[in-house]
């Protein structure tokens, strides 16, 4: 442009003309390759399956029993319309005090009845995305930093750091302990951190963890309030699957640990983010919250909620629903049930092929261990591996290296998202594929078995050339290998 620096005449803001959205990760790319060609039962059978959302359809239709049910819920009904006129009104950004009763006597519930939540400090967003935007702007300055044990959610790299400017930096954790995480782990990110002058504002866990399916045990989460303490820095735990626990050990939440375990604990300190999309399977209802110990941060979260309100609406009905402790009861019970079905048919099925997952007992998915069919032990090897499963077996599965971890050959793959024949068809290609890689790898090692390589060197003196056998590798893979193939 003529007269001045781009910069200058630069349209838009830095952040929006930026990439800090993360949508050039491979995580969001499975997504993209499945709105292009979506599997259908009846319309497209040759689709690609979503398998990279974590959504709960197992148990909506418990939800659409009490809708029929309890028309009075809804100010679109004859039975409800009376309260119409309040609803439709204005409301202040505290939200309906009916909604935060309800949601923390549900909370409270989760949680099996071991742990209160006060009313007052329920604060609403747009989501969970949105709750963890509203808690970064409000626990630190761009530049500062959150310790993240890995392997983590890939859209934290949005909500915490696009507006906000916050870093993440790994925690590292392995597969030899169930990618567990551990004192001396955080304790050496935390250093590394402060020897590079980056200031650490928070540790940010979600438990249950995405992607693993684990939930942390009582001693862990009571060091991590320790630790917060000793050093002044925020912890945020991320209880978005709090009740799509569906077997032993029991879910255990920070709001339990800081009351009974760790009662020094700075509660300034703590902070939770909840949601109803992943353990009611409600995402379009667009309801996150922001339950924090710290006075200052509800109000300021309280303020920034303007942005995001959940709209009166939704939250008449689920005060409502929420409010009706028998049938939470029971929807909690059959959700965990079909979950725990869901798992063990998947995790069964990948075991007639000799695949395995990572223990789990929690969340929506399995964190698939596709290691020994990597080409070789790298990120690059993954990706290639990840490309033909979604352009050739068109599952969108998500790779380990989208969500930060350092061990190349995970996957996470989504299983209560679809139907129960849709699963069936997921678990055929991937036994399928698994069952070609088996067979190339086998041709593989009998062509090295019985093709000797033969290289010929010449003597010492010109004397006539001596041949030397060696063996191909055993790793090289026939050129009928679905892996030549990648892209």
């Amino acid at each position: 442009m003529a007269g001045g620096s781009s910069a200058e005449h630069q349209l838009l803001s830095r952040i929006a003309a930026g990439d800090g959205h993360g949508e050039n990760s491979s995580y969001f790319d499975g997504w993209k390759a499945y709105e292009m060609n979506p599997f259908d039962l009846r319309r497209n059978r040759d689709g690609v399956i979503q398998m990279g959302l974590a959504e709960n359809q197992l148990s909506l239709d418990l939800i659409e029993q009490w809708i029929m049910e309890h028309p009075e819920a809804s100010i679109c009904t004859a039975q409800g319309a009376s309260e119409f006129r309040r609803i439709a009104n204005y409301q202040d950004y505290h939200g309906l005090k009916e909604f935060r009763e309800a949601m923390a006597k549900f909370m409270g519930q989760v949680r099996g009845g071991k742990v209160t939540f006060d009313p007052d400090r329920v604060v609403m967003s747009g989501g969970a995305t949105g709750a963890q935007d509203t808690l970064a702007f409000c626990l630190a300055d761009p530049g500062d930093a959150y310790l993240v044990p890995t392997p983590y959610y890939p859209a934290f790299d949005r909500d915490c750091c696009w507006r906000s400017g916050v870093k993440l930096l790994p925690i590292e954790c392995h597969s030899a302990n169930n990618f567990t995480l551990t004192q001396k782990a955080l304790v050496s990110a935390y250093d590394d951190a402060r020897r590079q002058g980056i200031r650490v504002k928070g540790i940010l866990v979600t438990n249950p963890s995405n992607p693993l399916g684990t939930i942390m045990d009582r001693a862990t989460l009571a060091m991590l309030a320790t630790f917060a303490t000793e050093h002044r820095v925020h912890l945020i735990c991320d209880e978005i699957y709090a009740g799509s626990v569906f077997a032993k050990p029991d879910f255990v939440s920070i709001a339990e640990v800081i009351e009974h375990d760790v009662p020094g604990c700075n509660r300034d300190l703590i902070h939770i983010a909840y949601s109803l999309s992943k353990d009611f399977g409600l995402p379009g209802f667009r309801v996150g919250i922001v339950y924090s110990y710290n006075d200052d941060v509800v109000a300021c979260a309280r303020k920034m909620s303007s942005f995001g309100l959940v709209s009166s609406q939704t939250q008449h009905f689920l005060a409502k629903m929420l409010s009706d402790a028998e049938f939470m009861a029971r929807f909690l019970a059959e959700s965990a049930r079909r979950l725990a079905a869901r798992h063990d048919r998947f995790i069964a099925g990948l075991r007639e092929v000799g695949i395995t997952c990572l223990p789990g007992n929690a969340g929506l998915f399995s964190w698939m261990d596709l290691r020994g069919m990597l080409r070789d032990k790298t990120h690059d090897a993954e990706l290639e591996l990840w490309r033909v499963i979604i352009h050739k077996v068109k599952l969108n599965v998500s790779p380990g290296t989208s969500f930060h971890c350092n061990e190349p050959g995970w996957f996470r793959v989504c299983h209560a998202n679809m139907d129960d024949e849709t699963m069936e068809v997921a678990l055929d290609r991937i036994r399928r594929f698994v069952r070609q890689h088996q067979q190339s790898k086998a041709k593989a090692e009998r062509w090295a078995a019985t093709r000797p390589l033969r290289l010929s060197l010449p003597r010492r003196g010109g004397a006539a050339a001596s041949h030397l056998a060696i063996s191909s590798p055993l790793a090289l893979l026939s050129p009928q290998s679905p892996m030549v193939h990648a892209s």
